[in-house]
């Protein structure tokens, strides 16, 4: 179907990451124009606006979100099981799995580098004003609180790393994209995926195989489920959009322009020049094919702001585009829509830094190493849903002494710089999955 798809998808009409990518434009536009000309005596958007953003235009959002995030943690068990049993080698799946890591590190550590650096060299956090950060403070203080009290339940990293092995694999899938497992979540649900893989390649065939074919029949309901969701992906993702943009306008980012340019700058630095030079030397690949043939990928990851719900489009991108190994391939993005978010990373140093600038709280070298261990060892805990990496801020600004409250300051421009950092994300997790497969490709 998906090849019939794509055979005849020129003759009737445009691809479907053009029709995202239109649903994008015209959701921003829209937005953008109906808070400028929608607005009161008082200067702010009519009710009738904000009726309308939120009670037409981010449900209709939310519905498509909710049908993606309803099969993923069917399609991450499924996925990971398979992957890992048909490795079927105990020793090369140990091998795949420390190349992935290896890479993960390695994107990681490049991405609070040039986060830090950015930070350093055009210091955004010294151009915003008293009056500029008052209002934002003022604006955004009750969603800071939330954020706050957020962080103050999280766990230490020996917690964290004992709570990888659920004790509950059921209760931990059940609270995995909200929030509310008593453990680690999605980690844990890919945990006991992977033992439960393992164990499927050790008892005899005759009595795995069965097993298999239940799981493989799951991922294809599943697969052919999302396909269905994806055709509303250029009407959900335009509301998402316009919900944003029509209440928000454009002061929020004008107020905080220095710090969003300065993101954007290293998340494009990481994605077409890292990514980019992995891809040449590791891959083997041409970039520029490497970005067209992911395209779609792309902009469903800044379009919902989740790794999570992009996960199905990737994994059938790269089976059908980059024609990586389907083993390779259901590994390393699996386990990086969660454990791999190095533009995340980029993100939440560049964040701490700024706010650190905002509140003059002068870093020295040391205080920004730790920065950069927090920040890489915090995207790997990253929840892989929107907004998923701002407890995590606060811990870091609680650790070197900045006002935890600053968080209210990023509020505005965070759906912005959280839909740039998910592309980053998944890209990365493509990459990774690219250069994995060549590396195993030539080890044989």
């Amino acid at each position: 179907m998906d090849s019939e798809s794509q055979s005849h998808g020129p003759k009737h009409g445009l691809g479907l990451h053009w029709k995202i990518l239109i649903g994008l434009a015209v959701g921003a536009v829209a937005g953008i124009l109906c808070n400028r000309f929608l607005r009161g005596i008082d200067g702010k958007p009519v009710e009738q606006l904000k009726f309308f953003a939120d009670n037409v235009a981010y449900p209709l959002g939310e519905i498509f979100l909710r049908l993606i995030f309803m099969v993923v943690v069917p399609l991450v068990f499924c996925a990971l099981t398979l992957g890992v049993a048909e490795i079927g080698d105990v020793r090369r799946l140990g091998r795949l799995g420390g190349r992935t890591l290896i890479m993960t590190l390695l994107f990681s550590t490049a991405s609070v580098l040039i986060g830090l650096a950015l930070a350093n060299t055009l210091q955004p956090g010294k151009a915003v004003s008293a009056e500029a950060t008052a209002m934002l403070r003022e604006r955004f203080a009750s969603q800071a609180n939330e954020k706050i009290s957020k962080a103050r339940e999280a766990k230490t990293p020996i917690q964290t790393i004992v709570e990888i092995i659920p004790r509950n694999p059921l209760q931990e899938a059940v609270g995995a994209l909200d929030g509310s497992s008593p453990g680690s979540g999605m980690l844990g649900v890919m945990f006991f995926s992977l033992c439960f893989g393992i164990a499927l390649t050790i008892i005899p065939p005759e009595r795995s195989r069965p097993v298999i074919d239940v799981l493989q029949g799951i991922y294809d309901a599943v697969m052919i489920i999302i396909g269905a969701a994806m055709r509303f992906a250029p009407i959900g993702v335009a509301a998402l959009i316009f919900s944003i943009t029509a209440v928000l306008g454009l002061q929020f980012f004008v107020a905080l322009s220095g710090y969003v340019i300065a993101v954007l700058a290293g998340l494009s630095i990481h994605m077409f020049i890292v990514y980019s030079l992995a891809i040449f030397f590791i891959a083997g690949r041409s970039p520029v094919a490497f970005f067209r043939d992911i395209l779609e990928v792309m902009l469903t990851a800044f379009g919902t702001s989740s790794s999570n719900a992009t996960l199905p489009t990737a994994l059938r991108v790269v089976e059908d585009k980059l024609h990586l190994d389907r083993k390779v391939s259901h590994f390393v993005l699996t386990i990086g829509s969660t454990a791999n978010q190095n533009g995340t990373a980029l993100y939440e140093g560049m964040t701490v830094l700024f706010l650190a600038q905002v509140f003059g709280v002068n870093l020295d070298w040391y205080q920004q190493f730790t920065v950069v261990i927090l920040s890489i060892l915090a995207g790997v805990g990253t929840a892989g849903v929107p907004g998923g990496s701002l407890p995590l801020v606060v811990l870091v600004l609680q650790t070197i002494n900045v006002p935890p409250e600053g968080i209210a300051l990023i509020m505005g421009v965070d759906r912005l710089l959280d839909m740039s950092r998910t592309t980053v994300n998944v890209v990365g997790d493509i990459a990774v999955a690219a250069c994995v497969d060549r590396w195993e490709r030539t080890s044989g």
